[in-house]
């Protein structure tokens, strides 16, 4: 991924959810998941100093401290938590190396491979922050960098200070509003690597019965449908389908890709690697493609 030597499968995990209120699950099953996903060759581990404000990160450094070799290890930095909900963004570079070790404190690592910029702040010129985060990677506490919603310009302006291996962004039959960036990465030779591939879960039921779906997919009402009728024919679940096309965008655009779609469940952990190996043929790509236009 990238042109600065990372190397990552095909897909990831991505850990959010394991410590998100209503989605959170015991250290227990966070590890086991964690674990498995590595025995399953989803080795990519995507986790950020702000999910469970740093508990997280303690979650995933001890699932995988007798495997770290066998990791792709991921994380983020850039949001401050205030009082009560508030929050704010930081790209300062003292900030930038106090939130890089207190991550390696928390991780039990003494290396990120792949260190992501959260989101730019806007009184700080993106050149600090890229500079400060370069400077770790000449230290040795950081290997490869990534950003996270960022546009192309901002991405140019990132890769002439260091090199950018990834950009995180969404990205899903759902929600494509990346794409708009996307040939900036291919130019680049920037991989990008997707989260809530499953259009945060509302795709993975191929299911049009939830008011969330009208209100946070506007004018995509026959995407349901053609989930389901694609999956039903192949015996697998809507949520797959959804996911092989994320996956296919690879192909579509000349790029790395590599999603993390987030689970704390055996289960749908399973199904999702399965996701990989499903290759939709042109037809359904069309119809897919067609009940789900770009956002504008």
């Amino acid at each position: 991924m990238g042109r600065t030597g990372l190397v990552v499968p095909v897909q990831g995990l991505g850990c959010m959810r394991m410590t998100e209120p209503g989605t959170a699950v015991g250290p227990s099953e966070a590890t086991a998941v964690i674990n498995h996903a590595i025995d399953l060759g989803a080795t990519m581990i995507d986790t950020s100093d702000m999910y469970g404000r740093g508990r997280n990160e303690e979650i995933v450094g001890a699932a995988i401290r007798h495997r770290r070799d066998e990791v792709v290890l991921c994380t983020r930095f850039g949001v401050v938590f205030g009082p009560g909900d508030t929050w704010w963004v930081r790209g300062d570079a003292p900030f930038v190396r106090a939130a890089c070790e207190a991550s390696l404190r928390r991780l039990g690592t003494d290396v990120i491979d792949l260190y992501y910029l959260a989101r730019p702040q806007v009184n700080v010129p993106l050149e600090e922050t890229i500079g400060a985060m370069a400077d770790l990677v000449t230290e040795g506490k950081v290997r490869h960098l990534g950003l996270s919603e960022v546009s192309g310009e901002e991405l140019r302006r990132a890769h002439a200070v260091h090199p950018i291996s990834a950009v995180q962004s969404e990205w899903s039959l759902g929600a494509r509003r990346i794409e708009a960036m996307v040939p900036v990465c291919a130019e680049l030779g920037v991989g990008v690597v997707p989260f809530s591939p499953n259009g945060r879960g509302l795709l993975a039921a191929g299911s049009d019965r939830s008011a969330r779906f009208a209100t946070t997919f506007p004018g995509r009402a026959a995407l349901p449908a053609v989930l389901r009728e694609i999956a039903d024919g192949r015996g697998v679940r809507p949520g797959q389908i959804a996911l092989a096309w994320v996956h296919h965008r690879a192909q579509a655009w000349g790029i790395p890709v590599t999603p993390i779609p987030g689970t704390g469940r055996l289960r749908h952990l399973e199904e999702n690697v399965a996701a990989a190996g499903i290759a939709l043929d042109p037809g359904e790509l069309a119809r897919l493609d067609a009940a789900a236009l770009p956002d504008v």
